[in-house]
């Protein structure tokens, strides 16, 4: 089902484009190495010899002749990064088709940017090249930690662009990158991405930016518009000066009567976009980290360490990672548009399951029965179909300590997902 996107003539177009080629017969090309490292994706929590021997275990002359893990990790070097970066870009794009429910806003694709962390093996260049946390005497604590940051079509999970560096890298400095791939969408970001630069390079790029704005941000109006909205100057200061100021709409706003949220978006008429809407449509955010638990919990396995000990491989490993991801949003897409479905309601884990099953019978199968794989995993609709989504919430703890032993804060209890009621959104209007 993978290779029905990550076919034969894209690996070796992308091999071709940056000169990686094979500089004597052996048992490892290059291209089953693309191949082979998105199985490493796939099938995380497997040694090498086992994602070897899923790959071809349907073909008796080779799964009795397995390499050994050095020749893996040898050929997995001359691949390198770039190319498995060239592999997701190649694939990397929107899903949702026209008119999908919550894909769109007046006529604007969602998105929404947010970064997580992938635990590295703690090696020297691992932790040179990325960083981690550390105890108050300068002494290294749990792993080195790669950050990701990605732009993530609302709609459908799919991950649109990424951005992969290091815990000593700035989120801001990772996103604003990714602003080339949302031209024309509503950029949805947490108070984390809040800054002139990410600001003006979305907007530059024809973009639109929905963003919750940090407690000290944009609070002094400078106008006041007629629906109880205003206008508000954030700043960039460079050498103890301003060096560039933009002007942002804010929307005030309250979920059951809690604190009070403040948003920032560049979409100035309250015609054209009314501030009910844009306090209701800030929520879509959490599809983007739903996307990253997919990736982070479900697909690499919770509180697993990457299995790459050298910074190259670690970044060609995390492009796998999102290249399978993109794959599997892709597949549930077809899935949802076969029965009119919204994509939320396809598992993504039994798909995961789905597509790892379908690895053990590619070898042997025909062309024709590969292509009846999809149309087989679809009319298991019953067992993928999880159902309208509920309103839940659960407390924002932080369930992984620094230290193995480590006593939870006093007082901290755990407590599971509940469901609730629906929220409601109050405008707290500002009078002139």
């Amino acid at each position: 089902m993978v290779t029905r996107w990550v076919t034969p003539e894209l690996v070796d177009e992308v091999l071709a484009q940056h000169g990686v080629r094979d500089k004597k017969p052996g048992a490892l090309p290059a291209r089953f190495m693309v191949y082979f490292t998105l199985g490493l994706a796939l099938f995380h929590q497997d040694s090498y010899d086992d994602v070897a021997e899923h790959l071809v275990c349907g073909v008796p002359e080779l799964s009795g002749s397995i390499p050994n893990k050095s020749s893996f990790t040898r050929a997995r070097v001359r691949l390198g990064p770039e190319a498995m970066e060239a592999v997701f870009r190649e694939l990397a794009g929107p899903l949702a088709p026209a008119g999908l429910d919550g894909a769109f806003w007046r006529g604007k694709r969602l998105a929404a940017v947010d970064g997580f962390y992938l635990d590295a093996p703690d090696t020297a260049a691992n932790r040179a090249a990325f960083g981690g946390q550390v105890a108050q005497d300068g002494s290294p604590l749990a792993f080195p930690q790669v950050r990701v940051v990605t732009l993530t079509e609302i709609g459908t999970h799919a991950v649109l662009d990424a951005r992969v560096g290091g815990l000593v890298d700035s989120e801001q400095d990772l996103a604003a990158p990714l602003a080339a791939a949302a031209a024309d969408m509503l950029v949805i970001m947490d108070r984390g991405f809040v800054g002139v630069g990410v600001w003006r390079a979305f907007t530059g790029a024809s973009a639109h930016v929905l963003i919750r704005a940090k407690t000290n941000n944009a609070r002094t109006p400078i106008a006041h518009l007629p629906d109880g909205t205003y206008l508000a100057e954030i700043s960039q200061w460079t050498g103890g000066r301003k060096s560039h100021t933009v002007t942002v709409r804010v929307i005030e706003y309250q979920v059951d009567g809690g604190e009070t949220i403040r948003l920032l978006t560049d979409l100035l008429d309250p015609d054209e976009a009314p501030a009910a809407e844009l306090a209701a449509l800030y929520h879509e955010r959490w599809e983007a980290e739903l996307s990253n638990r997919q990736l982070k919990t479900f697909q690499r396995g919770p509180q697993q360490v990457l299995r790459s000990a050298e910074p190259a491989l670690v970044r060609q490993e995390v492009w796998a990672h999102l290249t399978v991801h993109h794959c599997l949003s892709a597949v549930i897409v077809d899935i949802a548009g076969r029965h009119r479905l919204d994509p939320d309601r396809i598992s993504f884990v039994k798909v995961l399951k789905a597509v790892r099953r379908s690895v053990f019978q590619q070898a042997a199968s025909t062309p024709r029965k590969l292509a009846k794989c999809l149309a087989a995993l679809s009319a298991k609709l019953r067992k993928l179909d999880i159902g309208p989504r509920r309103d839940r919430e659960a407390d924002r703890l932080v369930k992984r300590f620094k230290l193995k032993y480590a006593d939870p804060p006093k007082g901290w209890t755990r407590r599971p997902t509940r469901r609730v009621q629906p929220k409601t959104i109050t405008l707290t209007p500002r009078l002139v």
